[in-house]
């Protein structure tokens, strides 16, 4: 990652866990007992910005204000393990926010808050003085509002910021934005973005009220996070973008925004793309929600999901490539299904098809005929499609997880070396005509006949396309 300077000003937490198990009924009130077996501190608020930072190997420094007690030497502790530079202000008239959370078997049971509302160092000319000397050494400004205090006034380090060439990104909360006007980028969650524009009952809506809101605070772009539903990014002069969120069991989604602005940073200060850096934002985001409490997201966690994702735009897999990827999901203990075919002019009888054979297992091979392999079958005038477009159009589908072309006749060969789980054929054959129908038997596998959907061939689509064409 880039060791351009990151700053990050915000309020600040320390996240409390209380790990136990709950197996009782408390006798005095109708409440679980958890006997308390792990406890655990971890940074919070605007500090767990900073740590994804650091977590993504970024250069950063936080500032915030703590409390002149043992959460803050505590918070200071933690900020020192993690190699995290600070430029705290020490509050003596309120103590240091912290969050207790009780945690059973991965649910949280309560959530304990010591706070006092009001933080403000605003009179603390010399400390103000050396946030803004910060502003002025980095390349991004984060701004981590939790409506604790300390940004209660955003206005001058945007400005700030701004006077220096230096892109301000914020995390809102609230319900005035006006004092964020100006920023380079914001991203509320769809709660906060709707609490300040209105319920948005349509996408039509929901577009035309971002940006309006965009324009109305003068911001360079609004990103709205809208949990199953993805990221939508509005920029200036640019079509609304939209990113799918990706499939991922969530066990916690706490923290999640803490990360969507910590890699949002870390990929502008790369010389990313904003619409590049969203899409690599989503994909963090779909990682940390898979883990419990305030977390972060690795530089190896990262670089393989976006390699994964990469690899499903690029399923056309060479022999050692696939199998590279059956040792990983034979790891993981994936039934894997392979099917072949010419599948030239995909029509719906194939769609059906490969959709059934998804659903035999949790995998699915198709071996395509190469365009060779197709002449010495069909005759010099088949294929109708190449085979470098019919592997992109089997690849697109969402039953297939990976194509491999073979220039045979049959893919019997193929079939030997792969030995699939599952072989699937259409019920056409029996199953002595299948190549490597044996091979599978033999390997403890199965093979499975599946019916096409009537009146649906590449035969009938071409004779039907010569038909018309006269």
């Amino acid at each position: 990652m880039s060791q351009a300077l990151i700053t990050v000003i915000g309020d600040l937490m320390l996240d409390r866990y209380w790990f136990g198990a709950a197996k009782r009924i408390s006798p005095e009130a109708p409440i679980p007992v958890i006997n308390i077996q792990e406890t655990e501190d971890r940074l919070g608020g605007a500090a767990n910005v900073a740590l994804n930072l650091r977590s993504l190997d970024q250069s950063v420094v936080l500032a915030g204000a703590i409390g002149n007690d043992a959460d803050g030497e505590r918070f200071m502790a933690l900020c020192n393990a993690h190699h995290i530079p600070t430029e705290c202000w020490t509050n003596h008239a309120h103590p240091t926010i912290t969050k207790l959370r009780i945690i059973s078997r991965q649910q949280h049971m309560l959530r304990c808050d010591f706070e006092e509302a009001g933080i403000t160092h605003q009179t603390d000319a010399e400390y103000h003085a050396r946030l803004l000397k910060w502003i002025e050494q980095s390349a991004i400004v984060i701004l981590s509002d939790y409506q604790k205090g300390f940004l209660s006034d955003p206005a001058t380090y945007i400005a700030h910021a701004k006077a220096h060439n230096i892109p301000v990104i914020i995390d809102p909360k609230g319900l005035d934005f006006t004092k964020y006007r100006g920023a380079t980028l914001l991203t509320p969650n769809r709660s906060e973005f709707e609490a300040v524009v209105g319920i948005c009952p349509t996408e039509e809506v929901f577009i035309a009220k971002a940006e309006a809101l965009r324009a109305e605070l003068d911001l360079t772009a609004l990103l709205i996070t809208r949990s199953e539903e993805g990221m939508t990014l509005i920029q200036a002069d640019e079509a609304p973008f939209t990113i799918p969120a990706k499939a991922q069991d969530v066990y916690d989604v706490t923290g999640a925004g803490d990360t969507v602005i910590a890699t949002l940073a870390a990929m502008l200060a790369e010389g990313k793309p904003l619409t590049e850096a969203a899409v690599i934002a989503n994909i963090a985001a779909s990682i940390v929600v898979g883990k419990l409490g305030a977390s972060q997201v690795t530089v190896d966690e990262l670089n393989a999901a976006i390699t994964s994702r990469e690899r499903a735009h690029h399923l056309v897999l060479t022999l050692d490539e696939l199998q590279a990827e059956l040792k990983a999901a034979r790891a993981n203990n994936e039934t894997i299904v392979m099917t072949n075919g010419c599948f030239d002019i995909l029509h719906k009888g194939h769609v059906t098809y490969l959709n059934e054979a998804r659903q035999l297992g949790d995998r699915l091979i198709v071996a395509l005929n190469s365009d060779r392999s197709i002449k010495a079958l069909k005759g010099d005038n088949r294929p109708i499609m190449d085979q470098e477009s019919r592997a992109t159009v089997l690849a697109s589908l969402s039953a297939v997880d990976w194509v491999i072309m073979f220039d045979e006749e049959t893919p019997e060969n193929l079939i030997n070396t792969l030995l699939p789980d599952v072989l699937v054929k259409g019920s056409d054959y029996t199953v002595d005509q299948i190549a490597g129908a044996n091979a599978v038997l033999n390997n403890g596998g199965r093979v499975e006949l599946l019916s096409f959907v009537d009146g649906y061939s590449t035969t009938k689509a071409i004779e039907k396309i010569k038909h018309n064409s006269k």
